[in-house]
């Protein structure tokens, strides 16, 4: 395999991976927040995610991408570790800037991708990227706008995940 190939193989696998999450914690963070702007932000994010999850992965199958299943059960077992150990021992702000950190990785990996698909005159990859990239990039912003709403309502932002998943 040469080089190129190897970097978007590797890269498709950590957006399947980032899209996994995206899809997981955006979704679950939301319901740990409750019926308030940033989480209808996440959702948002976690709705795009999953409508264009297929999609990806149909093109990701157009040349060899080993590992898909392994990086995708990767992402499984962090989520779970994240989910089970450290959302119930840090707050909820933290919580939501480590989803926003996840969500805007998932960025970054995707004008990476976008670039090797360009030198690899991949046409289907690179207008499935420019499409997916201005929606997503939208959305992330508006969820990191949510973050002042933390600073309005503390008593949130300082309630820990072992506190919700008492409830």
């Amino acid at each position: 395999m040469y080089p190129r190939d190897k970097l978007r193989s590797k890269l498709c696998r950590e957006l399947a991976q980032s899209e996994h999450s995206a899809v997981f914690h955006c979704s679950r963070e939301a319901k740990r927040l409750g019926d308030v702007p940033p989480a209808h932000a996440l959702l948002a994010i976690a709705t795009h995610g999953q409508s264009m999850r297929m999609r990806f992965e149909e093109l990701a199958k157009e040349k060899p991408t080993f590992g898909m299943a392994i990086g995708r059960a990767v992402g499984e077992v962090l989520s779970i570790l994240r989910h089970a150990i450290f959302d119930r021992v840090i707050d909820v702000e933290r919580s939501y800037r480590g989803t926003m950190l996840g969500a805007k990785h998932g960025l970054d990996v995707a004008r990476l991708l976008r670039e090797v698909a360009l030198v690899s005159h991949e046409a289907k990859m690179i207008d499935f990227i420019n499409e997916w990239l201005p929606e997503r990039d939208s959305l992330v912003r508006k969820a990191e706008d949510q973050l002042s709403f933390f600073a309005r309502e503390p008593e949130v932002a300082i309630r820990s995940g072992l506190a919700h998943a008492l409830k």
